[in-house]
């Protein structure tokens, strides 16, 4: 899934506004080790919807982010 550069540069994490990184279908934000998804091209920012990653996946997520 690619989202605009522009939408990309203006969207931050809902909880502690940082940024997030874009990985697969799915925006990450690293530091509070939440996933959030993208439906048809539309990130679903919620905190309830949010997903906790553990520790392998957050690794997974990181490794992803960069490639």
């Amino acid at each position: 899934m690619t989202l605009d550069a522009t939408l990309l540069s203006i969207l931050v994490c809902p909880d502690d506004r940082g940024p997030l990184l874009v990985v697969g279908d799915a925006l990450y934000n690293p530091r509070l080790r939440r996933k959030y998804r993208i439906d048809d091209g539309i990130p679903v920012l919620l905190v309830d919807e949010a997903v906790s990653v553990d520790d392998d996946e957050h690794q997974r997520l990181l490794a992803a982010a960069q490639s």
